[in-house]
């Protein structure tokens, strides 16, 4: 169960770095919200997670789930959602504003004019 847990928490972050370094908007807002998954796995893995124990302290109860995780993830699940809403709106803004979807503002064909530019 471990090593689930510490699989799925590194591929979601391997995957989000990759989408969040990519030159167009979207991968990139694909990007933070899988890091942002990453971390609520992160948080939620760091109660020790128990199968059929219940969440609140009971004296009959032997083992129970700590449930200050699952508030801290419940918590950034919704500024999650919350800073995932703003970036799609902030880059249907920029996209708006300057035509492309390249995250720096410059679309393809001025970086491949620029790159010629240099070249020569």
């Amino acid at each position: 169960m471990e090593f689930l847990i510490a699989l799925s928490v590194g591929v979601l972050s391997g995957c989000g770095v990759y989408l969040a370094l990519r030159s167009s908007t979207f991968p990139v807002v694909v990007g933070l919200t899988l890091l942002s998954y990453a971390v609520n796995v992160f948080l939620f893995s760091m109660g020790r997670p128990k199968v059929g124990a219940p969440a609140v302290l009971d004296a009959a109860a032997e083992t129970y789930a700590d449930p200050l995780p699952q508030a801290l993830v419940l918590t950034a699940i919704v500024i999650a959602f919350a800073m995932t809403a703003f970036v799609i709106v902030l880059a249907l803004k920029a996209r708006d504003e300057l035509g492309t979807d390249h995250v720096d503002g410059a679309g393809e064909t001025q970086i491949s004019n620029s790159k010629e530019a240099k070249a020569s």
